[in-house]
């Protein structure tokens, strides 16, 4: 059986890489500005009274924190999975069928590992807990 080919160039995988570059850049710099922000916050409470409604406020956007950083870790992830992708030179094909990622969502999620259909399926399957 032969395997399908992604409806992309070299140009466009070249293009992608370096977008995929600077995306991974900017999601690890933002982590670590969020763990500077936190190690700040723990220094600064550390040095004064508690207040309860102070501390319920920095909780909160911690935690509103944490939320964004785990979608920028996983969003890392995949952009990890497609530049390995691209060095293997399956980039362009699903990780769950082989078959090719429609160019359009290629340039509209670079980092996208599925098909659309594939992908819809992801979400709406229940998260493990």
């Amino acid at each position: 059986m032969k395997t399908p080919k992604p409806d992309i160039d070299t140009a466009f995988v070249e293009k992608q890489r370096q977008y995929l570059l600077r995306l991974r850049a900017s999601l690890v710099a933002a982590a670590a500005a969020t763990e500077s922000d936190e190690a700040d916050v723990k220094e600064e409470r550390a040095d004064r009274a508690q207040e309860f409604e102070d501390d319920a406020q920095e909780l909160d956007a911690l935690e509103r924190d944490g939320n964004l950083v785990v979608g920028d870790v996983e969003r890392l992830a995949r952009v990890d999975r497609a530049l390995k992708k691209i060095e293997e030179g399956s980039y362009g094909l699903s990780d769950r069928s082989g078959k090719p990622i429609a160019r359009e969502r290629l340039e509209a999620v670079p980092e996208a590992l599925y098909t659309l259909s594939e992908e819809q399926a992801v979400e709406r399957s229940p998260k493990p807990r």
